[in-house]
């Protein structure tokens, strides 16, 4: 099994195992900061955007 590099990956890879389980994902984030890179290379500069509230990421498996 190959290890998990991005976010995306984790989620999805996440997602997959337990769909079909009735689970539902849930993520909270509070007053969050986010480094946003302006390219993908190593020396990339970074922006920082904030988020001022609460977000919410919420995946469930509807077809159960």
């Amino acid at each position: 099994m190959e290890d998990t590099k991005t976010w995306p990956d984790l989620a999805v890879g996440l997602y997959d195992r337990l769909t079909g389980r009735n689970a539902e994902i849930t993520y909270e984030m509070q007053n969050l900061d986010v480094k946003v890179p302006s390219s993908a290379s190593e020396d990339a500069t970074h922006a920082t955007w904030k988020v001022d509230g609460t977000l919410r990421i919420r995946t469930r498996d509807l077809s159960s």
